[in-house]
């Protein structure tokens, strides 16, 4: 009898949760919205090819160091005493995106991480208006950047709870703004123009990322919350805008647990997630992985609704301490995103 009642105590919570997830996506219109109009979006795409794959819906799973980027909490459980994890992101309009994160065991005092995340948007044309037959002239390039240095900190709590909080340093540089030029050429045709006052366009701002993950207790469900990019208002020299916020809720499940299949020899993870971003609706984000022999994994993800993009494909390969994984997503008009990534631990 009790062990019916606890069962149906976990059927009622994961009723409540997935009632709660789909409340939030069919508020899909949202009248007083401000859709696209934050800033630092780099901070918002998947630095791993793993949780690529699974189009990010990641939210409520054990992880490694790399959960810093999506929910801290995940990195509290970390497998053996250090991890190491490094990825890169052929991102849209041929910006590139590199990661590194590291975490460290600390016995009872938890687990302790750092973040690095760089975006190299490459060398852009800067032009100024001019009354001559192309209507501009060349004034040399620009090449922006943006990266963010974060602190991490996780714990299990106790063997079902677990809490994690992350602090970074987030700069953006947009290069230098011509505010003043002088022309050279003849009457109605400029040929040349010479800088002669400039601005910089940079800014840096704390943010924070914090989230916890609760294993039910029945099976491998566990249920998961992140909230990420909370920072102050940021401002460049006249306009200002917030960071790209988003909540976040999860649940996850090794659904060979149901059947009774032997997790050392495969393994099949079902994640959902229920996004709540600043700046554009919300979105539900499901993932699916097959792992064999804890040796193979192959990946599959779907994210909706989005403009340009749904489904995304990835695969892994495992080998004692040592992984790679690799991750595609076609993007409609844009250029397909790939993403890999190494890890490492000890």
């Amino acid at each position: 009898m009790r062990k019916s009642r606890t069962f149906s105590q976990y059927l009622i919570l994961l009723a409540m949760m997935v009632t709660l997830i789909s409340t939030v996506t069919r508020a899909q219109e949202r009248t007083d919205a401000k859709l696209a109009q934050t800033g630092m979006k780099f901070l918002s795409v998947g630095m791993s090819a793993r949780q690529g794959a699974l189009a990010d819906a990641f939210t409520a799973v054990d992880g490694n160091s790399a959960s810093l980027f999506y929910n801290p909490a995940g990195m509290a459980r970390l497998e053996g005493i250090a991890d190491v994890s490094l990825g890169s992101v052929n991102w849209i309009a041929d910006i590139k995106q590199y990661s590194m994160s590291a975490a460290l065991k600390a016995g009872d005092l938890g687990v302790f991480g750092i973040s690095l995340q760089y975006a190299d948007y490459g060398n852009i044309d800067a032009t100024i208006l001019a009354n001559n037959s192309q209507g501009f002239l060349d004034v040399g390039s620009i090449k922006p950047t943006a990266y963010a240095v974060g602190l991490g900190y996780a714990r299990a709590l106790t063997d079902k709870f677990s809490v994690g909080g992350n602090v970074k340093f987030v700069r953006q540089d947009l290069g230098t703004g011509i505010t003043q030029a002088s022309y050279v050429g003849t009457a109605g045709s400029y040929t040349d123009a010479t800088v002669v006052s400039d601005s910089k366009n940079a800014v840096d701002v704390i943010a924070f990322d914090f989230g916890l993950i609760y294993r039910t207790g029945y099976k491998s469900l566990t249920l998961g919350m992140a909230v990420r990019n909370f920072a102050r208002e940021v401002k460049y020299q006249k306009e200002s805008f917030q960071l790209p916020l988003a909540f976040k809720l999860g649940v996850s499940m090794n659904v060979f647990d149901l059947v009774g299949f032997d997790r050392e020899k495969q393994a099949l993870l079902v994640t959902v997630d229920a996004e709540h971003p600043r700046d554009f609706p919300e979105q539900m984000k499901v993932g699916l992985e097959y792992v064999f022999m804890d040796v193979v994994s192959a990946r599959v993800g779907y994210v909706g609704p989005a403009d340009e993009h749904s489904l995304s494909y990835g695969l892994g390969l495992q080998y004692k301490y040592f992984a790679v994984d690799y991750a595609y997503t076609p993007f409609g008009v844009f250029n397909q995103v790939s993403r890999f990534s190494v890890r490492m631990w000890y």
